[in-house]
C-alpha cells in the first residue's frame, strides 16, 4: 500500500464528538471539520454545543449540536440516531467527556467516587457502544478514547483517587474493546494526555501548580488543547489503518521522569 497525505483526511468519515463544548472537545470537534469531517457536537450544555457547531458552520464546515448525558444509554442511541439522520452514518468518534475533583482518599464519599467513575468511564463505555453499533453496521469506523496520563501515573500533589481510577479504566476498556471490534472493522484507541490548559486544569487544586508541572515536563511546558488534535485526527483517520488497541501518551515527556 502506497502512502499518500491524503490518508489523514477525514472526508466523507462522519464524527460524533462528546464533551465537544469544551477544551479538548470542542478543538477536536474543530480539528475533524477543517481535516473534512462532518460533526456531532454532543455535550450536556446545549449551549457551548451550540457554539461550537457554530464555529465550525462559520468556517464552512458541516456540524450539529445534539445535548445529553453520557451516562444514560437512552440519552446516547438517541443523539447518534440524531447524528446519523443529520450527518450520515458515523465512521469517527472521539470521546472526550470528563469531569474531575480532589479530595482525599479517606474522606472521599462513595457519591462522589461513583460520580466520576460513572461519567469518565461508564460514560466512555456507554458512547463507544452507541457509536459502534452503527459502525459495525456500515463496514467499519475507528473510535478514540480521551484517557489521561493519570492512568498510568499517580499524580503528585493532587487528590484523585477516582480520577486516577477512572482514567486507568478507560485505557483498559479501550484495549478490550479494540480486541472485540478488530475483526468486524473498527479500530479502538485511547489518548492519554498530560497536564493541558482545559477548563479543567484550570480548578483551584490544579492552577496553582501548573508552573512546577511545567517544571517536571522534558519539553518545559503545559500543553495547549489544540496539541491533542492531530494525535486525534491520526487516529482516527486511515492514516493509523493498522493501530488499535494502543494508548497514545501525549504528555510533553512528562511519564518519562
Amino acid at each position: 500500500m502506497t502512502f499518500t497525505p491524503e490518508a489523514f483526511s477525514l472526508t466523507g468519515k462522519p464524527a460524533f464528538i462528546t464533551g465537544a463544548g469544551s477544551g479538548i472537545g470542542r478543538s477536536v470537534a474543530l480539528g475533524f471539520a477543517a481535516c473534512g469531517a462532518a460533526v456531532a457536537c454532543f455535550d450536556r450544555d446545549a449551549e457551548a454545543a451550540r457554539t461550537t457547531a457554530g464555529l465550525i458552520g462559520a468556517a464552512g464546515g458541516r456540524s450539529i449540536a445534539i445535548t445529553g448525558d453520557v451516562t444514560s444509554a437512552h440519552s446516547l442511541a438517541e443523539a447518534v440516531r440524531t447524528a446519523v439522520e443529520a450527518i450520515g452514518p458515523i465512521r469517527t468518534a472521539v470521546n472526550c467527556a470528563g469531569v474531575a475533583g480532589a479530595t482525599a482518599a479517606e474522606d472521599m464519599s462513595a457519591e462522589d467516587f461513583r460520580r466520576v467513575v460513572d461519567i469518565n468511564l461508564t460514560g466512555v463505555f456507554l458512547s463507544a457502544q452507541a457509536e459502534a453499533r452503527v459502525m459495525l453496521a456500515h463496514g467499519g469506523g475507528s473510535v478514540v478514547n480521551i484517557s489521561s496520563m493519570s492512568g498510568t501515573i499517580a499524580n503528585r500533589g493532587l487528590l484523585q483517587a477516582h480520577y486516577n481510577a477512572s482514567k486507568a479504566g478507560v485505557t483498559h476498556l479501550t484495549r478490550s474493546l479494540a480486541t472485540e471490534w478488530a475483526d468486524r472493522g473498527v479500530r479502538v484507541n485511547s489518548i492519554s494526555p498530560g497536564y493541558t490548559l482545559t477548563p479543567m486544569n484550570k480548578r483551584p487544586e490544579v492552577a496553582g501548580r501548573l508552573q512546577a508541572y511545567a517544571d517536571d515536563t522534558p519539553l518545559g511546558r503545559i500543553a495547549e488543547v489544540e496539541e491533542m488534535v492531530g494525535p486525534a485526527v491520526f487516529l482516527a483517520s486511515d492514516a493509523a489503518s493498522f493501530v488499535t488497541g494502543s494508548d497514545l501518551i501525549v504528555d510533553g515527556g512528562y511519564v518519562c521522569w
